[in-house]
C-alpha cells in the first residue's frame, strides 16, 4: 500500500461518527441531528420550490454505468492536473458562505482537514473566517470564489487580497445579481448572525450543544468584510444587495486585467457562453446551477458538460458542483468530461457531524468509492476514464436535455 493512500484511509476508531458514518448519507443523518432545523434547512434548502435542487439529485441517479470485464486495469490511478498543479484526487471543496455557523471549526477547520489531503478549499466572499486566516489555515491549494461588488474599490481590494494570500485560482460567480428566493430561510426567519426568537429559544432547549458552540465562539461576522463597506447583516436578501446587479463581460475583462492567475467564471453557462468566456481570456468554467439555490429551473451541469467540452477542447479546465453525493456521482461527471468536482453540502455535513475531522471523514469516504467505481469500471485512472467515457456512461435524457429528470 502506497504512502499516499494510507493516508487518505480513514482512521478507524478515531470517533463514534467514523465507526457509524459508512456512507454520506450517515453523516447527513448525523449534521441532521446536531444543528437547529433552521439551519440545517439553511444547508440543505434550495430555491423556490426546490425543483432544481431535486433535479441535481435525480440526474445523476439515472445515470448509468457500462462496465469494461477483464480489463486488467488494477487499481486506478486518481491523480490529476489542473492549472499546473498535481492533486491526488480530481475533488475539491466547493465555497460555502456563514461556514461557522455549521460548527464553530468554520472554514480554518474545513480548509485544514481539506489541506491535510491535498485537495483545493475554495474560500468563499461571504465567509465567516477571513481569507488571511483560511490561508494560514490550510497547507494545501487554496483557490478563492468572488462575488462581485457594487463597489469596484471593494472588489479591487479582495482580488489583491486573494492574490497576497496565495490563492491560485479565481471563481468569479455569475448568477448572484440577486438573491434566489429560499423559502426555507424566509419561514424560519433566518438571518445572519442568528437573531432571538421563540423558534431560536427552543432550538437552544433542543440543541444546546450547537447554541453553546456558537456563542461561545467569536462573533459570527462577515470577516472579509471588516473595517471595508460590505454586506451588512440580516437575511439572505438584504445581505446580496451590496453585489453589482448588472453584471456584465466587461466586469469580466477588468477582473482579467486584475487577477494575475487562472480565472475561471462560476454558473449555469450555455456553451456559447463558455466559448465566449474562454475567448474573454478565462483559463477554465466551472459549471454549476449553485446547488438549485438560485434561479429554479435552471440547467444540470450534466446537460451542459458534453457541448461545454466540445466548444473548449481537450486542454481547457472544465470544473462542476451541484447534486454530487457520492464518489459514483464524481466518476459519472469526470467520464463526461470533467477535471474536477466540487463538492458543497456533503463536505459541510461531515463539518456539521464532526468538525476538522468530519470534513476529513467525507474527503477519504469519497475518494474510497471513487476508486472502487473506476475499479469496477475497469479503468487504469482518471485519464482513461475520461478517454473512455462515452462508452462507460449512459447520460439517460440525453446531454442537452436541459432539465431532464425534474
Amino acid at each position: 500500500m502506497t504512502s499516499e493512500k494510507m493516508r487518505l484511509l480513514p482512521r478507524p476508531g478515531k470517533s463514534r461518527l467514523t465507526r457509524r458514518g459508512h456512507s454520506i448519507f450517515d453523516i447527513q443523518r448525523s449534521a441532521r441531528r446536531r444543528l437547529p432545523r433552521a439551519i440545517f434547512d439553511y444547508l440543505e434548502g434550495g430555491a423556490e420550490q426546490e425543483r432544481t435542487l431535486r433535479a441535481n439529485l435525480v440526474r445523476y441517479a439515472g445515470c448509468r454505468f457500462q462496465p469494461r470485464v477483464l480489463s486488467g486495469a488494477g487499481v486506478p490511478d486518481l491523480q490529476t492536473t489542473v492549472f499546473g498543479q498535481r492533486l491526488p484526487i480530481p475533488l475539491a471543496l466547493a465555497p460555502t458562505g456563514y461556514t461557522r455557523l455549521i460548527h464553530p471549526d468554520g472554514e480554518a477547520g474545513a480548509a485544514r482537514a481539506a489541506g491535510r489531503l491535498g485537495v483545493p478549499y475554495t474560500a468563499a466572499t461571504m465567509a465567516t473566517t477571513s481569507l488571511e486566516e483560511v490561508a494560514a489555515a490550510t497547507p494545501g491549494p487554496l483557490w478563492f470564489q468572488l462575488y462581485v461588488s457594487k463597489e469596484w474599490r471593494v472588489t479591487e481590494a479582495l482580488v489583491a487580497r486573494a492574490q497576497r494570500a496565495g490563492c491560485r485560482a479565481l471563481l468569479v460567480s455569475v448568477d448572484t445579481q440577486v438573491a434566489g428566493q429560499r423559502l426555507r430561510d424566509q419561514r424560519n426567519g433566518l438571518t445572519i448572525p442568528p437573531a432571538p426568537s421563540p423558534a431560536s429559544l427552543l432550538g437552544i432547549a433542543l440543541h444546546p450543544r450547537y447554541w453553546r458552540g456558537l456563542v461561545t465562539g467569536p462573533e459570527l461576522t462577515f470577516a472579509n468584510f471588516e473595517g471595508a463597506s460590505g454586506p451588512a447583516a440580516g437575511g439572505i436578501a438584504e445581505i446580496t444587495r451590496s453585489f453589482e446587479p448588472g453584471l456584465s463581460w466587461e466586469h469580466l475583462r477588468r477582473l482579467r486585467q486584475t487577477w494575475t492567475g487562472p480565472l475561471l467564471v462560476k454558473g449555469p453557462l450555455r456553451p456559447s457562453d463558455v466559448a465566449r468566456a474562454v475567448a474573454e481570456g478565462c483559463d477554465g468554467v466551472y459549471l454549476s446551477n449553485h446547488g438549485g439555490r438560485q434561479l429554479d429551473r435552471s440547467p444540470h451541469p450534466l446537460d451542459l458538460l458534453v457541448a461545454a467540452r466540445q466548444q473548449v477542447g481537450g486542454n481547457v479546465p472544465l470544473l462542476v458542483d451541484s447534486g454530487i453525493r457520492t464518489g459514483a456521482d464524481a466518476v459519472v461527471a469526470l467520464a463526461l468530461g470533467a477535471d474536477v468536482c466540487l463538492v458543497g453540502r456533503p463536505y459541510l455535513y461531515g463539518l456539521a457531524a464532526g468538525g476538522e475531522e468530519g470534513v476529513a471523514l467525507l474527503i477519504r469516504m469519497l475518494r474510497d468509492e471513487m476508486e472502487r467505481t473506476m475499479q469496477l469500471l475497469g479503468v487504469s485512472g482518471t485519464a482513461e476514464l475520461r478517454a473512455r467515457g462515452a462508452e462507460l456512461v449512459v447520460l439517460e435524457g440525453g446531454a442537452g436535455s436541459a432539465m431532464a429528470g425534474c
